[in-house]
């Protein structure tokens, strides 16, 4: 984070997609000793994904729809996110889509974490609690689950304290405490 310009005090955000389709998977459940466990299980190939940023010093929370995973989707949104104030860069995995040539001229530092390592991104612990919210059902369409999602995205943006204590590991607070804090201007 040091070698991409941040520094301490400043809005850095942890972001990632999770794909959100009608392949719903099927989900543990609790039940009797020798009872069988019946589920529904919806098999579609229809997708879309929500992408989020997470500020884990404060617990904000910003997510956005989006159609697809190619780098002009993902420029468009967090084209927008690096206008905000409250964010002067983020970390996320190296996916593709974050690599191409859209993203790299979206104007704000991007921090790549190592790939296949999603213990290290807070928002893939979010994405855990988003899916306990949403799976397990059958949706008619794409749009009725979407429109499932919505209010439970809602509600942890509105709880902020609630995304902190789910993101705010011990090891991010260190590192983001320990960068460098910005000089003033004479």
């Amino acid at each position: 984070m040091k070698a991409a310009g941040l520094q301490a005090g400043q809005g850095i955000v942890w972001g990632d997609e999770m794909r959100v389709g009608l392949r719903g998977p099927v989900r543990q459940v609790w039940a009797p000793r020798g009872v069988a466990v019946s589920q529904a299980v919806q098999i579609g190939w229809k997708y879309l994904y929500v992408a989020v940023a997470i500020d884990p010093m404060t617990g904000r929370l910003w997510w956005a729809w989006q159609k697809n995973m190619k780098g002009e989707e993902m420029a468009r949104i967090w084209g927008i996110w690096a206008k905000e104030p409250a964010i002067a860069g983020w970390v996320w995995d190296g996916a593709g889509g974050h690599r191409g040539e859209e993203m790299q001229a979206v104007d704000a530092p991007q921090v790549v974490q190592p790939p296949y390592a999603p213990e290290l991104n807070p928002v893939e612990r979010f994405f855990r609690e988003l899916r306990r919210a949403l799976e397990g059902r059958v949706y008619p369409t794409l749009q009725a689950k979407q429109e499932a999602l919505e209010p439970i995205l809602r509600a942890w943006q509105a709880d902020p304290e609630r995304v902190r204590q789910l993101c705010s590991w011990s090891w991010i607070r260190k590192a983001l405490t320990n960068l460098p804090v910005a000089s003033e201007a004479p």
